[in-house]
C-alpha cells in the first residue's frame, strides 16, 4: 500500500479531520492560556477574531489544522501498513 492507497481511504480523511479539529481546539486552549494567563475568552475574541480579523483567523486555523491532520493521520496509516506487513512476514 502506499501514498495513493491511503489518501484513498475514507478511514484516513476522517482521521484527518477528527486530529485537526482536536488540534485546534487544544491549540487554541492553550494558546489563550500562554497569552493572557488564563481562560481570558473575551480578550482572545477581540484581539484575533473581532472586526475584520475573523476570515484570516479562520483560514489560518483550517489550514493548521488539515496540515497537522495530514502529517500526523498519514504518519499513523503508514506505521499501521509496516506493521502489518512485517507481521505477514
Amino acid at each position: 500500500m502506499g501514498f495513493k492507497s491511503i489518501v484513498s481511504q475514507k478511514k484516513y480523511w476522517k482521521s484527518v479531520v477528527i486530529l485537526g479539529l482536536i488540534f485546534a481546539v487544544l491549540y487554541n486552549l492553550i494558546s489563550i492560556l500562554f497569552e493572557y494567563g488564563g481562560f481570558a475568552f473575551e480578550a482572545y475574541y477581540n484581539d484575533h477574531i473581532a472586526g475584520d480579523k475573523w476570515p484570516r483567523y479562520v483560514l489560518a486555523q483550517i489550514g493548521a489544522a488539515l496540515f497537522y491532520g495530514l502529517i500526523v493521520s498519514y504518519g499513523q496509516f503508514r506505521s499501521k501498513e509496516k506493521r502489518e506487513e512485517n507481521s505477514d512476514n
